[in-house]
């Protein structure tokens, strides 16, 4: 029988979140250990938006000045409708944004950490609560067991820590996406922005790395019946056929794309509600990144937020790491003090993020709710609109209403003595 390693904080899952919150942890002063179950460090997906946010935790994270040196900053957005050709611009928030390759992004944080901070090919099988103390119990798959003080679980939608925390599981769209490079040696002549081109069940979009790398991305109406392509050549194949008719230079993008670069996912999201009752910590563990959020690509923060996490989450064990002597508190009182700091982690994060997922789950695309694309008319493009969202209702129970001071505070339109009834448009 293999002896038991004891570990301060073990952090689950060796991705951009995981990475990020071992970084973290590291510019504070705290060790700690990432359990990665790939043989490599995993960097799929090809490209990924970084926005403001994004990279103001990467600016904290001491990365963000090497990393911007291979990207070009994104300066606008167009959306272009196939059926009627006219294109209208996308309202873009302030603030620097970039599409970085995620190859560079990993390595970029892993690059940062000590030595032997990164352990691959550590499969978790399971997660069980010491009997005798407040911390975890890991089981891997290649035989360590690993009794952790803090476990954080950054291991993706598909968590396994998050499914010890008893959180609800991620729900899929009728939707995927396929994404992929392009290079182009002699340059390309596109602008530094996004460009999306809509039409039928389909879509496809473009952003520039550089001045010869272009990312893309393509969203495809797929029944969650039908079979999922995984060869690179089929993918374009696939990928082509439902984008027939679109511009020429959209077809040349993927026809001429890196085929070791492509790669396809099942859209999905966390509800709002979810997020808003969840339990994100049960003694000392807790999770960040798509196992708390996953928010799907609708409004390019998956990333970013996963960012926000790491840096919060490092910050709010720092404050009361401080208040600990190891030497002569004992384990039931750090677990308080651990506690304390994941519970400030999870109050800080909460609102935030059911803010972001009310507006994945509001603004999801066509098909994936069956939505009606003229519900609320352009006023500028007459059929059309530019928020193409519905909601559908179920009411599971009937409770009491709020008092208005409770929930005064989380509306955006209250406006002195009296609420506003009317929405604007994006509202």
């Amino acid at each position: 029988m293999n002896e038991m390693e004891e570990i301060e904080i073990v952090i689950v899952g060796g991705g951009i979140c995981g990475l990020a919150t071992a970084l973290a942890l590291h510019r504070k002063g705290i060790k700690s250990v990432v359990l990665e179950k790939s043989e490599t460090l995993r960097a799929t997906g090809a490209g990924i938006t970084i926005r403001a946010n994004g990279w103001c935790a990467l600016h904290q994270l001491g990365v963000a000045s090497n990393l911007r040196l291979t990207s070009l900053t994104v300066q606008g957005g167009t959306n272009i409708s196939l059926a009627s050709g006219k294109q209208q611009e996308r309202p873009f928030e302030k603030g620097e944004i970039r599409c970085l390759r995620r190859s560079e992004l990993i390595k970029g944080l892993a690059e940062n950490l000590p030595p032997g901070t990164i352990h691959l090919g550590c499969q978790v099988l399971s997660i069980t609560l010491d009997p005798l103390s407040p911390h975890s119990i890991i089981q891997l798959q290649n035989g360590r067991t690993i009794k952790a003080t803090v476990l954080i679980g950054c291991d993706g939608a598909n968590s396994v820590v998050a499914g010890f925390l008893g959180l609800k599981t991620v729900k899929f769209l009728s939707l995927s996406q396929v994404r992929g490079f392009t290079k182009y040696p002699s340059g390309h002549d596109f602008k530094n922005e996004i460009v999306q081109v809509i039409g039928g069940h389909s879509k496809i979009g473009r952003i520039p790395i550089d001045n010869k790398l272009v990312y893309w991305f393509a969203t495809l109406k797929m029944n969650p019946k039908d079979v999922v392509a995984k060869d690179p050549e089929l993918l374009q194949q696939m990928t082509l056929e439902s984008i027939k008719g679109f511009p020429t230079k959209m077809l040349d993008m993927v026809k001429h794309s890196d085929q070791d670069s492509l790669s396809i996912s099942r859209m999905k999201y966390q509800a709002p509600w979810d997020i808003l009752l969840g339990s994100f910590r049960k003694g000392t563990v807790t999770v960040a990144g798509d196992a708390m959020h996953a928010m799907g690509p609708f409004l390019g923060q998956g990333g970013s937020v996963a960012l926000e996490d790491a840096i919060i989450l490092a910050r709010c064990l720092a404050r009361k790491r401080h208040e600990i002597d190891t030497k002569t508190n004992g384990s039931q009182v750090i677990a308080y003090k651990v506690g304390e700091a994941l519970d400030q982690y999870v109050k800080e994060r909460r609102m935030r993020l059911v803010q972001l997922s009310t507006q994945t789950y509001l603004t999801v695309s066509f098909g994936g709710s069956n939505i009606d694309p003229t519900a609320w008319e352009d006023k500028k493009f007459k059929g059309e609109s530019r928020f193409p969202a519905q909601v559908r209702i179920q009411i599971k129970k009937k409770c009491k209403p709020f008092e208005e001071d409770e929930f005064r505070p989380i509306l955006h339109h209250y406006d002195g003595p009296k609420f506003r009834l009317k929405l604007s448009v994006p509202e």
